[in-house]
């Protein structure tokens, strides 16, 4: 009975509110007190407004508060500090400095092709895991999505936490990817990096814009970054108590060509470009060249695009090519991660500049990820040298 009693009223209320929006919706409402009515309705639907947008105005408090410091600076030509904004909403400390991009540097066109660019590139490396990117700043300060490209870019997994809401951990789980990531680009912690834990989870978007092209010209990513894209930014910084500022234009690009750095064209770019016959026929004679030597060592090289990317086979190549044993202890033979085929590689390169040949064009991280106009170059090089070496 008393259930049938709680859905009647139930029912009542649910009419009432039907009655209620019917006589809003009527253009001549039959109510004596329309004013009434509507506020309640207005304080209603202000109410759930309220709830609505509370996860959104949480989300974005941290950037507001940024923001709006910079805003005012630009803005003012005295002090800084918004007047409208309470002393607690500063955290800065003393002779700490906090940065933001000038609004105006959004409008820019070459920003946001180089965003755009970014984006597209980060989705094409993740469409398999059914992840996509939509905003820079919102979606990868966390370091989730910053995992996910960086293991598929690598190929290793990371030992972090798959999901984590706390703030805490966030930071911690994006610490760890951001130590691996410095690790993958060769950056030594005492340099002066470009991005931190602080800056990228508090969606730095010059720091994420940073650590990205880093990431896309390391990993030679298949995407045309625009050229000489720069920002203006306003550092705030807290001195004796309050906030002074100052504007530099921060480059988040240079020049570049389209593997991301300088040099010249040579022959092997003219067959990859136009003589795709051609380039087979060299493929051909290099695989018949380092097998010729290989062999003595019953080993045999079948596939010139991945064979050569662990750098082990390049150091034994080296050893038989100059008569001399390659101790083990010096290189991986069966290396294990991106930093173990990356020593390999480049500890065959420092014994090729030890017989007199030039140091190679290539990086070392070129090798390891697969390019295959690097290793050809490399290979072309020796053969050049030793080809009527029996």
């Amino acid at each position: 009975m008393h259930d049938h009693q709680m859905e009647s009223i139930g029912t009542l209320k649910g009419l009432a509110v039907v009655r209620r929006k019917t006589v809003m919706a009527s253009p001549r409402p039959k109510s004596p007190r329309p004013a009434v009515t509507a506020r309640k309705d207005e304080k209603e639907e202000s109410f759930w407004e309220k709830i609505g947008t509370l996860g959104r105005k949480k989300r974005i408090k941290e950037v507001q508060e940024v923001q709006e410091e910079g805003k005012y600076a630009i803005d003012s030509p005295g002090s800084p500090t918004a007047p409208d904004l309470p002393p607690e909403e500063y955290t800065l400390e003393e002779n700490e400095e906090r940065s933001m991009i000038e609004p105006r540097s959004f409008e820019e066109p070459k920003l946001k092709e180089l965003i755009a660019v970014l984006i597209e590139w980060i989705n094409d490396e993740l469409a398999d895991q059914r992840i996509i990117v939509k905003d820079i700043e919102e979606d990868l300060y966390d370091g989730q999505v910053l995992q996910k490209l960086l293991e598929k870019l690598t190929g290793e997994k990371l030992d972090v936490p798959e999901v984590t809401q706390s703030e805490e951990g966030q930071k911690q789980k994006l610490g760890i990817v951001l130590a691996a990531t410095n690790r993958v680009l060769s950056l030594p912690r005492w340099s002066q990096q470009k991005w931190s834990v602080e800056s990228v989870h508090s969606k730095n978007i010059v720091a994420i814009l940073h650590l990205l092209v880093a990431l896309a010209r390391h990993f030679r990513a298949p995407v045309r970054l625009p050229e000489n894209v720069a920002v203006g930014v306003v550092v705030v910084q807290k001195k004796d108590g309050s906030l002074s500022h100052r504007t530099v234009l921060e480059e988040i690009t240079s020049t570049y060509d389209d593997l991301g750095m300088r040099c010249e064209r040579d022959a092997f770019d003219t067959l990859f470009d136009h003589a795709p016959d051609k380039l087979q026929v060299v493929k051909k004679s290099l695989v018949t060249f380092v097998n010729k030597h290989l062999n003595k060592v019953n080993l045999e090289v079948l596939d010139l695009d991945t064979q050569f990317h662990d750098g082990v086979y390049l150091t034994l190549l080296m050893g038989l090519l100059e008569g001399f044993f390659v101790p083990l202890y010096s290189f991986h033979l069966t290396p294990q991660d991106f930093d173990q085929k990356v020593h390999n590689v480049n500890f065959a390169f420092e014994l090729m500049q030890d017989i007199g040949l030039a140091k190679p064009k290539a990086r070392p991280e070129d090798i390891v990820n697969l390019d295959l106009k690097s290793t050809l170059r490399v290979l072309y090089n020796l053969f050049t040298k030793y080809k009527n070496m029996s």
